[in-house]
């Protein structure tokens, strides 16, 4: 069954989102949480948040393709 790469979109652009907010508050909280919390959220949720933007860009690859793939320069007319 193929999936749908719409929905599949809708599911992973919020957890994505979710992650990044996860992950830069974190970092940002450092000092602010103990460090076994941080220990425990910081590395597994960067991972998370990794394999997130891979699977976005495989997604959206075609999109990738056009914007920026070879472009043909037209010859200046004079």
């Amino acid at each position: 069954m193929a999936i749908n790469k719409q929905k599949a979109l809708k599911v992973i652009n919020p957890v994505i989102g979710i992650l990044f907010i996860a992950q830069a508050g974190s970092g940002m909280g450092h000092g602010l949480i103990p460090y076994e919390v941080f220990e425990k959220l910081h590395v597994p949720v960067g991972y998370l948040l990794a394999l997130g933007v891979v699977v976005h860009v495989i997604l959206n690859w075609s999109w990738f393709k056009t914007a920026f793939g070879k472009r043909k320069v037209q010859a200046a007319k004079k």
